[in-house]
């Protein structure tokens, strides 16, 4: 490795953690997380047919309104959202991921994950940190797959749904990231 290689590896081993770590800002409160899920999910179902339609026939929604994610060459990102069942949130839940690789930027994100059936709720709930890719099938719904979509084709357990990325950095995934039940004050 270079000597240029090495010194922007160290630099951003040390940047990154410090860039990621929360300062002196607080949780977020039961009410400001609702207040963030319910409007991130009205402008979900209002904007995006498919996830309108999945809302109708999903047994329960888990809505990360507002997750940030930054890394130079190691990456991390976090978000707290609450999971909505008869229209209302009934547990608050982060999540939380950290990636390693050729990346770079900050950005900020949401998403949704549709819950099809009480077994794949049940696995959330049975979890003690459910890292998504493990467990219950998640399929993700982009733009085109959306438009192309009808719920009497839907036979996955969980859809997901990526909404109002802002920033820059290359990719967006869920894969890798862990969610935690958590009691927000």
């Amino acid at each position: 490795m270079s000597r240029f290689a090495r010194r922007i590896f160290l630099a951003s081993t040390l940047a990154v953690p410090a860039l990621l770590r929360p300062g002196p800002s607080r949780a977020a409160s039961k009410h400001e997380i609702d207040a963030k899920v319910d409007l991130a999910l009205k402008h979900l179902l209002g904007s995006n047919a498919a996830a309108k339609a999945l809302a109708e026939s999903a047994v329960a929604v888990l809505v990360f309104p507002d997750i940030v994610k930054g890394g130079l060459i190691v990456g991390g990102q976090y978000g707290e959202g609450a999971l909505v069942k008869g229209g209302r949130p009934v547990a608050y839940y982060n999540t939380v991921a950290a990636s390693y690789g050729l990346q770079i930027g900050v950005q900020s994100f949401g998403y949704a994950l549709f819950f099809m059936n009480d077994k794949a709720l049940a696995y959330l709930d049975k979890s003690e940190g459910w890292e998504v890719g493990v467990g219950p099938t998640i399929t993700i719904l982009d733009a085109g797959k959306a438009a192309n979509f009808s719920t009497t084709t839907a036979n996955d357990d969980i859809y997901a749904f990526f909404f109002d990325p802002k920033g820059l950095m290359a990719g967006i995934g869920i894969q890798g990231s862990k969610i935690t039940r958590i009691t927000p004050g």
